[in-house]
C-alpha cells in the first residue's frame, strides 16, 4: 500500500472529497495512461495520526496541521487482472476505520450521438471491438471515490486534453462505479 501525496500542482477543492479525487487523479496521471484500475481507501488523516503515528509518519503525514488534507487515500494491492470490477467490488469489504474509498479506471467512451449507431445484437466483447474502432471515440481516465455518509464525486480526464486545467468533477458523472463503490459499504 501507497499514500498518495499531493504535489504543490493540486488545486484547493471546495469539498475535502473533491480534494481527494483530484490528488487521485493527478497520482494516476503521473503514472501514465494504460494503466490497470487502482483501488484507494480514503482515511480520515486525523484519525490516522491518532491511531497509527508510524503509519502517518511512513506516509509523511507527520507535517503541519494546515498542509495535510483531511482525507488521505492509501492504495491498495492490484486488482487482480482479467476479473471484473463488478465480481471484485463485490468480495470488498472495509474496516471501520475507511472513511470511504476510490478507484481509477479507465476506459473508452463515445459522444451521446455514437448510441443510435451501435449495431445490435453485440455480445461484450463485440461491442468493445466496435467502440475501440469508432472514430469519435475518446480515451478517458474515470477517479470515483464515496464516503460512507453517501457523499460521492468524481474526475474525468480525456487523453486528448491531458491536463490539470481540462479535468471534469462532479457527483453525478459516473453513478454506476459510484453505485459499486458505495455498495462495498453495505453490510
Amino acid at each position: 500500500m501507497s499514500n498518495v501525496s499531493p504535489s504543490s500542482g493540486t488545486p484547493m477543492a471546495a469539498s475535502p472529497l473533491t480534494r481527494a479525487v483530484l490528488e487521485i487523479d493527478e497520482y494516476a496521471s503521473g503514472l501514465g495512461w494504460d494503466q490497470p484500475a487502482r483501488l484507494f481507501a480514503l482515511v480520515d488523516t486525523t484519525r490516522l495520526r491518532a491511531d497509527e503515528p508510524e503509519l502517518a509518519v511512513q506516509l509523511g503525514l507527520d507535517g503541519d496541521d494546515s498542509a495535510v488534507a483531511p482525507l488521505t487515500p492509501v492504495e491498495q494491492d492490484e486488482i487482480p487482472s482479467g476479473t471484473p470490477l463488478d465480481e471484485f467490488l463485490g468480495t470488498i469489504a472495509w474496516p471501520g476505520a475507511v472513511a470511504g474509498c476510490a478507484m481509477t479506471v479507465e476506459r473508452l467512451m463515445l459522444p451521446p450521438s455514437a448510441e443510435a449507431s451501435v449495431p445490435d445484437g453485440l455480445d461484450e466483447a463485440a461491442l468493445a471491438k466496435w467502440v475501440s474502432a469508432h472514430p469519435e471515440r475518446q480515451e478517458v481516465r474515470m477517479t470515483v471515490a464515496v464516503l460512507r455518509d453517501g457523499a460521492r464525486e468524481s474526475a474525468l480526464r480525456l487523453r486528448e486534453k491531458d491536463s490539470p486545467n481540462e479535468v471534469l468533477t462532479g457527483s453525478g458523472l459516473v453513478p454506476g462505479l459510484a453505485d459499486a463503490l458505495a455498495a462495498t459499504f453495505e453490510a
